[in-house]
């Protein structure tokens, strides 16, 4: 029998019950990948992570409950928060080794964490036609990106009153869809479909942050942006273009401190 503590934090936001959700497990050893996806399914949160350490870093790896994915910001900002307040980590920079994306850091400043992530490359694309009838209305501009599709529209508010079909958007293809447009109060907002990935919507998704804060730089003119993810949740980030990395930066909180028995 394994008995390990497990962590649930909400990231990108200083208040329990906003922000993303997101498990930890920090353990001495990699158990088996399946006991990992089992253990994220019955978690059922948009993301799970499990980190390992290994010499002056962490490996970690992240587990929706239906597929290991490459990339996740709001659970390695729930990682570093774990190794920082409950774990009495020393100093202010983890590093974390991935397998699909390089070197990942994190360092903290006094309430917030920053994650310093590969930034995205984005190609622009012919907006799909399946998009327009899933989202209901035809974005002015269309990208494909290492994982995601990023789709431009023209206000908030049609970002905020989408209600995809989300059955045509599993279709589309790749980890997920982003939408965005400038923000009334922020540089820009976002939402984040994930059905292909058993995710209709994730709250808050610090990875899609690697393609939009490229995209919003150039577009605004500027490299520190803030930005507002628009889930019914919400989260709050800053995020500053670095030129082939992206620094995003969030607050996150402890929600609950269990144990894992199996």
């Amino acid at each position: 029998m394994m008995k390990k503590s497990i962590y649930q934090v909400d990231a990108f936001t200083a208040k329990v019950f906003k922000g993303n959700p997101a498990a930890v497990c920090i353990l001495e050893q990699w158990p088996e990948e399946t006991l990992m996806q089992k253990v994220a399914n019955e978690n059922n949160l948009s993301e799970t992570a499990f980190a390992v350490p290994v010499e002056q870093c962490y490996e970690i790896r992240w587990f929706t409950p239906e597929m290991e994915v490459e990339l996740c910001g709001h659970a390695t900002l729930a990682t570093a928060h774990v190794l920082f307040e409950h774990l009495a980590y020393k100093g202010n920079h983890i590093c974390f080794e991935t397998i699909h994306s390089g070197r990942l850091n994190v360092k903290r400043s006094g309430e917030f964490l920053t994650l310093d992530f590969p930034a995205d490359s984005m190609e622009e694309m012919v907006v799909p036609e399946l998009i327009v009838t899933a989202l209901m209305t035809p974005p002015l501009k269309a990208f494909r990106g290492k994982t995601d599709f990023m789709f431009v529209f023209a206000s908030e508010s049609e970002i905020a009153s989408m209600e995809p079909d989300f059955g045509l958007l599993a279709q589309v293809g790749g980890r997920g869809v982003i939408v965005t447009a400038p923000g009334n109060e922020v540089d820009f907002v976002s939402r984040f479909f994930a059905p292909q990935t058993g995710i209709n919507e994730d709250p808050v998704t610090g990875s899609a942050h690697t393609s939009l804060t490229p995209y919003w730089a150039k577009v605004l003119g500027k490299k520190r942006l803030t930005a507002r993810q628009l889930s019914a949740r919400g989260g709050e980030l800053v995020c500053e273009e670095k030129g082939e990395r992206v620094e995003i930066s969030g607050q996150a909180i402890t929600y609950m401190i269990g144990e894992l028995v199996i």
